[in-house]
């Protein structure tokens, strides 16, 4: 099962050209997508319903989309109606299959004062593969502040391994006639993490580097897909400032552990330049 995690800059290339149609064409082939910076009515943004189009653009998906942002950008009362444009920023998941249920978690932020910030959400999908129902998550962490980042780490990591138990928004045998959705074990988390390998943050998701022993798969951390394909840690490039030309890992897939052998590859496509990130791609044996 083929999964990629894509930044797609609102469909702003490398080359400053906003192209949707390239970013429907690098990740087509996928089983399931995760994208960030998906956005509704932004000014300076030529296309204004991006789930939309990206909905048309890949129609045998299956789609959800979570907003960080929600605010209304010009307000009219017309002939007695009141009418609103809102602007709309997040994350959004595309399946080959079925959705069974979808929400999203708002996660700890303290915004800065003179600076640009904003909210960031992780957005939730049980997806009924194939080979049983498996829990996608997409995220997309503050860009400003490190402390924050962990914030929102130490919160997202335990929360992620409780929901086997909490379930999928509701609990029991059956509402308003619907069967109540599982809550399977395993996991799958893709995204733009902001992050890059060997920092604080990112022993918070897979655990310690022991002096002696390195990394290991534990029980209550992720599994880092790039590393588990025995790729180097910090030998890759998802993110490249256009004018520094400066290059980092901070696009990412993780699976809860007991997902770790099913791990089979992973790569980036460096060819792409549809975004200023470049598509992580990873596949599962599930």
């Amino acid at each position: 099962m083929k999964f990629v995690s894509y930044n797609i800059q609102y469909s702003k290339g490398a080359d400053g050209v906003f192209d949707l149609e390239r970013i429907g064409d690098a990740v087509r082939g996928a089983d399931i997508i995760g994208m960030q910076e998906v956005s509704r009515n932004q000014p300076g943004v030529p296309e204004k319903d991006q789930p939309q189009k990206l909905s048309q653009l890949l129609p045998e998906y299956f789609t959800c989309y979570g907003t960080a942002i929600d605010a209304g950008i010009e307000s009219k009362i017309e002939s007695g109606h009141a009418s609103s444009t809102r602007l709309n920023f997040g994350n959004m998941i595309l399946s080959k299959w079925p959705i069974l249920s979808t929400r999203h978690f708002v996660l700890p932020w303290s915004g800065i004062v003179e600076q640009f910030d904003l909210q960031n959400i992780v957005l939730e999908a049980l997806v009924d593969c194939p080979g049983g129902p498996l829990r996608v998550y997409v995220t997309h962490l503050n860009f400003r502040r490190s402390s924050v980042r962990a914030q929102q780490l130490e919160w997202l990591v335990p929360k992620l391994f409780a929901i086997e138990n909490e379930g999928i928004g509701v609990r029991g045998d059956e509402w308003m006639g619907i069967p109540i959705p599982p809550s399977p074990r395993g996991f799958v988390v893709m995204g733009d993490f902001n992050l890059t390998p060997g920092c604080d943050e990112y022993s918070i998701i897979v655990g310690e580097d022991d002096f002696h022993y390195g990394r290991m798969v534990v029980a209550d951390r992720w599994v880092d897909t790039w590393t588990r394909c025995g790729h180097d840690e910090s030998n890759s490039v998802t993110w490249l400032d256009v004018d520094t030309k400066i290059g980092s890992r901070l696009d990412y897939g993780f699976v809860s552990p007991e997902l770790a052998p099913k791990v089979k590859s992973a790569w980036i496509d460096h060819d792409c330049k549809a975004s200023d990130h470049q598509p992580y791609w990873f596949n599962l044996d599930i």
